[in-house]
């Protein structure tokens, strides 16, 4: 058992986006993969707790990124816990190529769910031994706290509310964007906060920094919106992601844009 897991991979053309470098689903896919395999190693993952009913989930993912891995070449990334206490986990990574190169680096807060009735049940059951909590912290901030969004049409913004700047995007989640729990997968969301931006915006800029907190499940057949406010002078789009039938919150998100070299 190692504090701080690593593995090295590949990156095809099939997980790189149009503009030749890793595609950012991708990288949360991975980063997903190998803090599961981490706490695999530690005997504190999902096959250790069959008989709770219950598997980890994410409850928050800052990851924040300097350039992206390129395809047809290798890069690796680590891990190591963070903290570790009685209700939640805190676990970062680092995004590196094989000559030391750091691409970037994220954190996350991970909470155990009852599979059964999807609520969570703690830490407790687990006994976690000092010396592989490293503790290092990654060099990028953690997440502030989100800003509820709204359509606001000929009426003053409330205080501590963004106004939206784009039109209402509605969608209804499908059989493909569910994971093993059956709701919705990480890397779904992701997907569609994309495709919010045309080609031509993800050309122009690349995300150098994305933040997600999930609020609610969402399931099979959930209607939401997605609402999406624009401020301009430091490229930062942040995103509510709420339930049509009674706008309860979904997820809250922000990704920061920022210019990158012409493509070649």
């Amino acid at each position: 058992m190692e504090a701080l897991y690593k593995e090295t991979f590949f990156l095809s053309a099939g997980e790189a986006n149009a503009e030749k470098e890793m595609s950012l689903p991708i990288l949360v896919s991975k980063i997903i993969d190998i803090a599961t395999a981490h706490a695999n190693s530690l005997g504190i993952g999902n096959p250790s707790m069959t008989h709770l009913n219950a598997g980890w989930v994410l409850s928050r993912l800052t990851i924040e990124m300097e350039s992206y891995p390129e395809v047809n070449c290798d890069y690796s990334i680590s891990t190591w816990i963070e903290s570790f206490n009685r209700h939640f986990s805190e676990r970062a990574f680092c995004i590196s190529s094989p000559d030391g190169k750091v691409y970037g680096y994220a954190r996350s807060i991970w909470m155990v769910m009852d599979t059964v009735n999807h609520s969570n049940i703690g830490l407790s059951h687990f006994s976690m031994p000092e010396e592989l909590i490293l503790g290092e912290n990654p060099p990028i901030h953690k997440q502030a706290k989100h800003t509820l969004i709204e359509e606001i049409v000929n009426e003053e913004t409330p205080k501590g509310v963004l106004a939206a700047t784009h039109p209402i995007y509605d969608y209804r989640f499908k059989y493909c964007d569910l994971d093993f729990y059956r709701h919705v997968n990480t890397v779904r969301y992701v997907s569609l906060l994309l495709n919010r931006f045309t080609l031509e915006e993800h050309d122009e800029y690349f995300v150098r920094r994305l933040e997600l907190s999930f609020l609610h499940e969402a399931k099979y057949g959930m209607e939401v919106q997605v609402l999406r406010s624009d401020n301009s002078a430091d490229s930062l789009s942040s995103f509510l992601l709420r339930k049509v039938s009674d706008h309860t919150p979904v997820l809250y998100a922000r990704i920061k844009r920022e210019k990158r070299n012409p493509i070649s």
